[in-house]
């Protein structure tokens, strides 16, 4: 059971007939909430856990949301709730039926605030409870050996010692006597949680397993105790620097205000007319920004100022550009390399217990979909759920049913934190949906941080980030460097100004110099020394075109690791810009790196260049272990450790350099190592990343050619199960069939290129989608190899032929069905009962194409008398 009340309105104001809230979720934000229409309160006999709070008027009431948070987890777990403030209860009726709730409820949850000590309802129900022997408190902010009368009503200790503690009894209302026995009994109870800003989530638990075990809910205990995935995919950076101001206006476009803060951490938020800003505190007192929100307006209010109030009607702030303090998200914007995923990566760190779960997703256009779409088995959704019990519908409405899942799930009371990471382009790349479709609606429980070099996004003004300043950049780049003689601080300096105080290169700077015995002065002279490459190829973003000495650098760190393309630590480089932009598992990276073939040529500038370097400080260049080539690029900052054991992460620029420096036969052997050690439940990311090279996606041209033998393997191994699970579990329709459609198109390709003769050079129009390459139409005639082809072709129809039944394309499937059936008749034979399956498929599919002919349409009389 659940009631939705909103501070200052009635019980019937606030419960729809269906049991809905007549508000929308925006303007429900923060308020204790339960489902259930009056009818079924009026008939409430009895519930597991009464859960009481007693909030205050704030927005932001953090109390109110871990309340929320609670109910929602037990009633995941099958245990009925009925949480309420009686303290907004204006209505009698609605008191009337908290009382009833109070009475038959198996167990009492009370959250005690400090607001509960002067609080009649709040006390009440301490007193109510504890008479029961049924209590369970959640101290809220305190703990319990501070809860003790004497100190309360004496004004001692952290909590009391100013205008909080007294005699609060005559607030409360009751007499001292009441009051007192309801505080000591608090004092001696042994079931208890405490909650501060730092446990949420632990608190949560132990409330649900306490509850859980005294309900005799054992199955609830075992899954609440299962072990915890780790879920922020890299470790924290011991390294950070700087960002304070940034990481304190995240937590305030989030929560709304900021705990623990200083006043020397304060900082100023102009009030501007594209750009909300504001005093946070000045000197000793503290400045509140109050949001005051109506049926029409939001008003941001700066008390005791007539300057500093701005309304923003809800189109406005829906539309307009604008920040949204306390609304829950935040766009953080910037160009690459100056520490976007840094600085969420360090606030995930400090804030991830306020949320049961972050999901972390890589917002790059052509992984986005399937990134987000993937939530589903982390939010506790089975996979292959999301197809539902109607045998057809449209390809559009499976896709929507999907995203509806994820939606609902994140739309709960439950709070979890998304980070999409490196957001490309606000709409998805393979059917042009837009970002603002798929997410939940801003102002609930689940936040939501966007990283992205877009000017704007989600109809946001971005917190744009800024260079660090001079002190922060001079101790990023010290590394493990103590004390410096001016000489060095000044070629520092000229560092600096050459890399453009780029975030990413100074911390290349302060690796180098850490692991490396070498001055400031000494390192600039020899990066300037570095002949600069013209690139061959433009990177994507320009990073590294306009800036040469950032690319010097990145030469000059590669040399150092034993330099040439022969060392495996480059040649892990150079294949990590042909997988996906994800962890990369070690084992795929290495197996990739030992099959790059050794460019043999190099100039002679570059030969002279590094016998002169290696006569100073460079290590060997002779081959290193695994071990060692990892634990180098982790060292000098190119690669970074995940969390997942056996992975690692390159930075962008790290990939677009490779980019650069790569050829075709690198992508081929990252496809190589995914073909014969990848692994689809495990890499199935990297798996579409090889689908990318090898097939031609919209204007994308084909990366690479394969052997017949080697496709063949790769598209029964890996293509086809892909792309079925793609469909069936996540519901990625147009996707998936693309992929099929393209893999049946290239094995079609080949296989004509298989045959002798003049078939061969009739069906030579076909080979356009394919490129096959010379050795392979040379080749003497295989049966063996082209029957391979051909059934597995087959297959591939059989595949997209179900799939068009599920969508509804019947037209289309049937004449993919009658291919397959032919190709299999004349290598299986008329009765073998793999040509039955088609034959059978064929009949369903005529028969709903006739009677999807036969249904007549309806009209809109008809809907709509």
């Amino acid at each position: 059971m659940a009631l939705l009340i909103r501070p200052h309105q009635t019980l019937s104001g606030a419960i729809s007939g269906d049991g809905a809230s007549s508000n929308s979720p925006e303007e429900n934000h923060h308020r204790v909430s339960f489902t259930g229409s009056l009818d079924s309160l009026s008939k409430l006999r009895s519930c597991d856990v009464y859960i009481g709070v007693v909030s205050g008027a704030a927005a932001t009431d953090h109390v109110v949301r871990l309340a929320n948070w609670v109910r929602a987890e037990l009633e995941l777990h099958g245990v009925s709730c009925f949480v309420c403030d009686r303290g907004l209860c204006l209505d009698v009726r609605a008191r009337a039926m908290a009382e009833r709730a109070m009475k038959s409820a198996t167990f009492g949850l009370v959250f005690v605030t400090r607001r509960s000590f002067s609080s009649r309802f709040g006390i009440e129900e301490i007193r109510f409870f504890l008479n029961k022997k049924n209590l369970v408190p959640v101290f809220f902010g305190l703990r319990q050996e501070e809860c003790l009368a004497r100190d309360i009503c004496e004004k001692r200790g952290r909590l009391w010692g100013g205008t909080e503690g007294g005699e609060l009894w005559r607030t409360y209302g009751g007499i001292e006597r009441e009051w007192r026995e309801a505080v000591e009994g608090l004092s001696r109870l042994e079931l208890k949680v405490e909650a501060n800003a730092g446990n949420w989530r632990d608190c949560v638990s132990e409330a649900v397993v306490l509850l859980a075990t005294r309900l005799g809910r054992r199955s609830s205990v075992e899954k609440v105790r299962e072990a915890e995935v780790e879920e922020i995919p890299f470790p924290r950076n011991s390294g950070f620097v700087g960002r304070k101001r940034d990481l304190l206006e995240i937590e305030l476009m989030l929560f709304g205000e900021m705990e623990g803060v200083s006043a020397g951490e304060c900082f100023e938020l102009d009030m501007g007319v594209h750009r909300s800003r504001r005093a946070v505190k000045e000197g000793k007192g503290k400045e509140i920004v109050i949001w005051k929100e109506s049926e029409e307006e939001i008003e941001v209010e700066r008390p005791h100022r007539g300057t500093g109030r701005r309304r923003l009607s809800r189109r406005q702030r829906r539309v307009g550009a604008t920040h949204s303090y306390g609304k829950g998200v935040a766009c953080v914007s910037g160009e690459a390399g100056i520490g976007k995923t840094e600085l969420v990566l360090e606030f995930v760190h400090r804030f991830f217990k306020r949320y049961k779960k972050v999901l972390w997703i890589g917002g790059e256009a052509k992984f986005f979909c399937r990134n987000y779409v993937g939530l589903l088995p982390a939010l506790g959704v089975e996979a292959g759920a999301v197809e539902g019990d109607v045998l057809s519908r449209s390809f559009r409405e499976m896709e929507e049913e999907a995203v509806k899942r994820v939606r609902k799930e994140l739309m709960r009371d439950i709070p979890y934190l998304i980070v999409i990471d490196n957001l490309e382009c606000e709409k998805d790349w393979w059917n042009g949906r837009r970002l603002m479709d798929l997410l939940p609606r801003f102002g609930g429980e689940t936040h939501l941080i966007v990283t992205t070099r877009l000017t704007s996004a989600l109809n946001l003004e971005p917190l744009r980030l800024h260079y660090l300043s001079a002190a922060e950049a001079m101790d990023l780049m010290r590394g493990r460097l103590e004390s410096l003689p001016l000489e060095e601080v000044q070629a520092m300096k000229v560092i600096e100004e050459k890399l453009g105080r780029l975030t990413i290169g100074l911390a290349f700077i302060g690796a180098v110099l850490s692991e490396v015995a070498i001055s400031p002065h000494k390192l600039l002279e020899l990066v300037d020394r570095v002949p600069y490459k013209e690139p061959m190829r433009s990177d994507k973003e320009g990073i590294l075109r306009c800036n040469p000495f950032m690319e010097q650098l990145l030469d000059f760190c590669f040399m150092t690791l034993g330099g040439g393309e022969e060392n495996l630590a480059m040649r892990m480089i150079r294949a990590s810009a042909y997988f996906a932009p994800s962890p990369i598992p070690i084992s795929l990276l290495v197996s990739s790196a030992f099959d790059v073939s050794v460019e043999e040529k190099k100039t002679h500038i570059w030969k002279s260049f590094k016998r002169s370097l290696s006569n100073t400080f460079m290590v060997s260049g002779v081959r290193r272990s695994v071990s060692e080539a990892l634990d180098m690029l982790i060292k000098f900052k190119i690669a970074r450790t995940c969390s997942q054991d056996g992975y690692v992460q390159f930075h962008d620029i790290i990939r677009s350099y490779a980019h650069k420096r790569g050829k075709n036969d690198i992508a081929s052997s990252v496809v190589h190592a995914i073909r014969t050690n990848g692994s689809l439940p495990e890499h199935s990311d990297h798996v579409w990343a090889a689908c990318l090279l090898l097939f031609k996606f919209g204007t994308d041209q084909p990366v690479i050619d394969l052997k017949a033998s080697h496709l063949l393997m790769f598209s029964r191994r890996l293509v086809l199960p892909l792309a079925t699970r793609a469909f069936t579990a996540f519901s990625m329709c147009r996707a998936s069939l693309e992929l099929l459609r393209l893999c049946t198109d290239a094995l079609e390709a080949v296989e004509e290129t298989l045959l002798p003769g003049e078939d061969n050079k009739q069906n030579s129009a076909l080979c356009l989608c394919w490129r096959a390459t010379s050795a392979q139409s040379k080749t003497r005639f295989d049966p063996t190899l082209y029957e391979e082809f051909a059934l597995l072709r087959a297959s591939f129809l059989e595949m997209r032929t179900r799939l068009m039944l599920k969508g509804e394309q019947y037209d289309i499937g049937e004449e993919l069905c009658r291919t397959a059936i032919s190709i299999r008749e004349v290598h299986y034979g008329w009765e073998h009962p793999e040509t039955k399956v088609m034959r059978e498929l064929m009949k369903k599919l005529v028969r709903f194409q006739v009677e999807a002919e036969e249904q007549p349409e309806i009209s809109a009389e008809e809907i709509i008398p």
